[in-house]
């Protein structure tokens, strides 16, 4: 058990490590230019920051832990988890409503999901991530005194 928690360790400060990165390249202001030459970088680190998750989400639900503990990793996660599904799930529903635009009933129901999965994506996903992420740190904390 001991050895599947230092797992679980090194993989949320890598999460934490990767979502500062990710935070700081939308929200820091860059040329255009240093922004659209750092995209291919960022498409990496989203990939290996979705992958992360689904391992810490996996790792958790094995791990003999405290049950505050378990929520908090489980949170992080999925938060994790769904960023990159949101992104995608969004992009995919917005084209999927520009195809079928000319269908009422279609279009606004693809604009809704398109419009849902942004917002998840955008604003909850990092909420959530926050919110478990500094309750595990506070666990951690808990648990080493």
């Amino acid at each position: 058990m001991r050895d599947k928690l230092i797992y679980v360790r090194k993989i949320f400060y890598v999460l934490m490590g990767i979502f500062v990165l990710l935070i700081s390249y939308f929200l820091a202001w860059f040329p255009h230019e240093t922004k659209r030459a750092l995209l291919p970088f960022v498409a990496v680190l989203a990939a290996i920051f979705f992958v992360l998750g689904a391992v810490l989400i996996f790792l958790t639900l094995k791990l003999k832990t405290e049950k505050k503990l378990k929520v908090f990793l489980i949170l992080t996660g999925a938060s994790a988890v769904g960023f990159l599904l949101g992104v995608i799930l969004h992009n995919f529903f917005y084209g999927l409503g520009v195809i079928t635009g000319h269908i009422i009933i279609l279009k606004y129901v693809t604009e809704a999901l398109h419009v849902a999965f942004f917002i998840t994506a955008i604003l909850v996903c990092p909420i959530v991530f926050l919110i478990g992420a500094v309750g595990t740190i506070l666990m951690f904390i808990k648990k080493k005194k």
